[in-house]
């Protein structure tokens, strides 16, 4: 029997066809699963659930994903199959109907200062290919169209703008080529048969053959070959004589040639691609990538900034006109000179000097900073400050305002200056670039194309609008297309990938997400949760990790994972429907259906009465705004996806802070005055950056506990007797550990065109020390045994040992008991990473006012989590902290004792503070878009 009938009779068993039959897993043991067996309905939409550590990812990406991924990888060459030998297959008795799989995670997509939105999505690599194919070079002096000139458009322009029997002459300029002298030049063209020369002021003619020809004095700018004298005839035969001449003309003129009207104007055309005595390069999609040493910028290597004089520190408020002096180096006696020359040159080009700097446009800018006319520009001021450098003063001055400013060259635009001389839509590349996704969606959506246009770039556009479409429907329409990826927060490069995901359509496909709801305010949930509906609708099976009550409702299927976390979960406890779920007895059931719940605080704190003031926040979309952040208080910062929530808090009000205590490199949020802080005394920014970039980095070792550890195990007798220090208990340090991996445990493998394979190191099978250190034990456990205990059993293990405990206790406070002491910090989850730091800061005793920020802590968690917590943050400010949280999760914003509403919407729609005050008093503000939310929970 042929594979083929097998397979046919295979695929209606049960009479259920291949495409539809459910994923089956029998037996799955990854991490904490306990043997546990799942069905997951093929084409539906499945959320997994459960308590943080529960197992939810360890059977979603551990299992489900990986071997799917397993199996795609088994159909590559044999190159890489040699590696997949080793490859650990997960820990699964059977796994049935696996499609190929896609994991959608919530890690930042790039470090890369060159990765932007526009080229991780495709996005500018379509629109590079649309202006190169349909871009018009536009000349910047006369700000006509560039265009070759060909026989046929010069009969076309001249039949259109001349009259019939119109004299005139055909010529071409003296090109003296190849450094020959006039007279060689000359001897050429008479050689040629070309006799006659036009002086072009008075049409005099010269004849080369007569003796009036005096090569001295004949100049190139003044005369011109003559190749044909004509009357305009508009019929077949004169029209053909014309182009016999034109074309005579280019070929003997290097591509160059003029029409001269008689006791009339001169007409200059080019085969070349010119236009004004500017010689342009013709469009190609190279020239458009500022990633291409081609396209790039040669002054700041296609970065867009180069080292110089810091825009924000010249002119420290944007709301101050000129005139008021904004530019603060022009602001002092010595300097003043060069504002009152900018003065006169604005009276001259009437230019508004009395207008705040932030509404100045674009060329007034530009003259401010690189000046006109008797005007040195602010760049040019600061050239002279360089060149008095051996005088101290001058090197100190400067020294105030260095820092990164735009490339002058490209405007900061990144690409070469002949590549924004071409447009499409009246725009050049750098500024589609900054338009928002919002607004470029708008601007290709109502692009309109000629036919034949259409027909050369009708399918890039379409290329286009769809990914646009799709990253507009995922809520991030208020990124700019030029916006550095590594900026951007999890939850945002995560709904990057899944509209990258949705752009490819691919169809029979198993998707796992990571909370795809991160970073999205509640407002948007509905649109991220169309968006993963239709991906299942056109016939694909979508897995999601996730918390958010409103995508547990959207589900077709729902797996409950628990009932607690690490050790004791890794079980099934609930698989099913929404409304069996709700009357389930599960701890996601009871907090679904109200019979268990985070209960709204009985009185709001007071706070200690003091507080830190920013005035005047300017810094990207903030619109100068006023804000006061009470202090002995937990306050939330809340606010749609970019409406400036982490602006204000991360990039203005901390950076300060952190600055004025010396610990600050980076730039600091624009704003005019920060006061108050002489009520802080330490500042913590617990965010969700790992703890460590090294694989080495642990729980253990980043709350110190493992130091305790180590000097346990170096006192027992059998250390003693071998002479073993705490040092041979380290995996960091050579003595102790296995030399094979250094302590890894791993071997990392390099695959060509593929991600490296990390395998279990042969000689110590992963246990990271040699043999001889393996055998020193403490309470029948050895060193390698104690690190793949979790928090919760190592608390019970070493109960009397008060140094591990009180580094330990406050990791299972925080609801990360599950967490292995030696898991690397590498593996950790944003949520898990951040609730490690908070852990480290709740372990420490200081009476100190710390001032605490929290950017999403609730990232990963489930409500019972959510509720231990609130429960760590109210013992902070109840130590007499103060706590500042960026968040969306209601449970919390409802727990805080002061909100501060950012809004109304995203990007240029938001930065402005919409409300504050407590919850009660932001749920009665109509305009607040977390108010209507909190009004239905309060």
């Amino acid at each position: 029997m042929s594979e083929s009938t097998i397979e046919k009779k295979e695929s209606s068993k049960n009479g259920i066809p291949s495409s539809e039959r459910p994923i089956i897993v029998k037996g799955a043991r990854v991490h904490n699963l306990k043997n546990i067996d799942v069905e997951i309905p093929r084409n539906k939409l499945t959320v997994v659930t459960g308590v943080s550590g529960s197992g939810k990812s360890s059977l979603a990406f551990d299992t489900i994903y990986a071997e799917g991924q397993r199996r795609y990888v088994e159909s590559l060459s044999s190159y890489a199959r040699q590696f997949l030998e080793r490859m650990d297959k997960p820990d699964v008795d059977f796994m049935q109907g696996i499609s190929p799989a896609m994991a959608i995670q919530q890690k930042t997509t790039s470090s890369n200062p060159r990765s932007t939105v526009g080229t991780s999505t495709e996005i500018y690599d379509y629109v590079r290919l649309l202006f190169a194919r349909i871009g018009k070079t536009i000349s910047p002096k006369s700000g006509k169209q560039v265009q070759k000139d060909t026989p046929e458009t010069i009969i076309k322009e001249l039949f259109d703008e001349l009259e019939e029997k119109t004299k005139f002459y055909v010529l071409f300029p003296i090109d003296l080529r190849e450094g020959r002298k006039m007279e060689e030049q000359l001897t050429v063209l008479k050689e040629k048969g070309l006799t006659r020369l036009l002086k072009v002021d008075d049409e005099q003619i010269v004849d080369l053959s007569g003796d009036d020809a005096d090569p001295k004095k004949i100049k190139p700018k003044n005369y011109r070959v003559l190749v044909d004298r004509l009357a305009l005839k508009k019929d077949d035969e004169g029209r053909s004589r014309l182009a016999d001449s034109i074309e005579t003309a280019f070929r003997e003129g290097n591509g160059r040639c003029s029409i001269k009207v008689r006791d009339g104007k001169e007409y200059p055309f080019s085969e070349r691609f010119e236009r004004d005595g500017m010689e342009f390069l013709e469009p190609t999609p190279q020239m458009f990538s500022f990633n291409n040493p081609f396209g790039a910028c040669d002054t700041c290597e296609g970065f867009g900034r180069v080292a110089g004089i810091d825009e924000d520190l010249v002119i420290p408020d944007h709301d101050k006109t000129i005139r008021g002096g904004a530019v603060a180096p022009f602001d002092s006696p010595k300097f003043s000179k060069y504002l009152k020359d900018f003065i006169k040159v604005a009276a001259k080009e009437q230019l508004p000097i009395d207008v705040p700097y932030k509404n100045l446009d674009k060329n007034t800018k530009r003259i401010l900073w690189n000046g006109k006319d008797g005007y040195t520009g602010i760049h040019g001021f600061f050239k002279d400050v360089k060149s008095q450098f051996y005088k101290v003063h001058m090197r100190v001055l400067y020294s105030r305002y260095r820092g990164y400013s735009r490339c002058p060259d490209c405007e900061g635009f990144r690409v070469r200056k002949d590549a924004l001389y071409v447009k499409v839509g009246g725009l050049h590349i750098g500024e589609v670039s900054e338009m928002t996704i919002g607004y470029a969606r708008e601007f290709f959506e109502e692009l309109t194309l000629t036919d034949f246009e259409k027909e050369v770039a009708g399918q890039i556009l379409y290329e286009i609008r769809k990914r646009l479409k799709y990253l507009d429907e995922v809520g991030l329409d208020y990124l700019t297309l030029e916006r550095l990826t590594n900026t951007l927060s999890g939850g945002e490069s995560q709904r990057i990938s899944l509209a990258n995901s949705l752009g490819s359509s691919l169809i029979g496909s198993l998707y796992v997400l990571d909370e795809p709801t991160i970073g999205l305010h509640p407002r948007d949930n509905d649109r991220l949760i169309n968006i993963l509906k239709s991906l299942r609708d056109i016939g694909n099976t979508v897995l999601v990790v996730e918390h958010d009550p409103e995508m547990i409702k959207s589900a077709d299927n729902i797996i409950d994972i628990g009932p607690f976390a690490g050790t004791y979960g890794g079980e099934v406890v609930f698989s099913g429907p929404y409304d069996e779920l709700l009357k389930s007895n599960t701890l996601t059931g009871k907090y679904l259906s109200g019979k268990k719940e985070i209960p709204v605080p009985k009185k709001r704190r007071k706070g200690n009465g003091k507080s830190l003031l920013v005035e005047g926040a300017s810094e990207h979309n903030l619109k100068s705004i006023d804000v006061e952040f009470p202090l002995g208080k937990l306050v939330c910062v809340t606010g749609v996806s970019g409406s400036g929530k982490s602006t204000l808090v991360h990039d203005t009000l901390y950076a300060f802070i952190q600055n004025e205590l010396g610990t600050w490199k980076e730039k600091i949020g624009r704003h005019r005055k920060l006061s108050g802080l002489r009520h802080v005394e330490a500042v913590e920014m617990v965010d969700q950056s790992p703890i460590g970039r090294s694989t080495r980095s642990n729980p253990a070792t980043y709350t110190k506990a493992f130091d305790g550890i180590r000097d346990l195990f170096s006192n027992t007798r059998q250390s003693k007797i071998m002479g073993y220090t705490p040092g041979h208990f380290s995996f960091n340090v050579p003595g102790g550990r296995c030399e094979a991996c250094q302590g890894e445990g791993v071997q990392k493998i390099e695959m060509q065109f593929m991600a490296d394979i990390e395998l279990v190191c042969e000689e110590c099978g992963g246990t990271r020390f040699r043999k001889e250190i393996l055998q020193v034990k403490y309470r029948g456990k050895n060193i390698h045994d104690v690190l793949e205990m979790s928090v919760s059993d190592a608390l019970d293990f070493f109960v009397d040992e008060n140094s591990i405990v009180n580094k330990l206790q406050p990791l299972d406070d925080v609801g990360l008991g599950y967490l292995k002491l030696g898991q690397s910090a590498t593996t950790l989850s944003g949520g898990e990473a951040q609730r490690v730091k908070l852990a480290k800061f709740l372990s420490k005793t200081n009476n100190d006012h710390t001032l605490y920020f929290f950017d999403e802590p609730t990232t990963g968690l489930h409500f019972e989590d959510i509720a231990k917590l609130l429960k760590s943050f109210n013992d902070l400010v109840n130590q007499g902290h103060s706590v500042i949280i960026i968040e969306h999760n209601l449970d919390v914003i409802k727990s805080a004792d002061w909100i501060i509403d950012i809004g109304p919407e995203g990007g240029f729609g938001g930065g402005q503070v919409v409300a504050t005050g407590t919850p009660e008093e932001i749920a009665s503000v109509e305009e607040s878009h977390t108010g209507q939310f909190l009004k239905e929970i309060l």
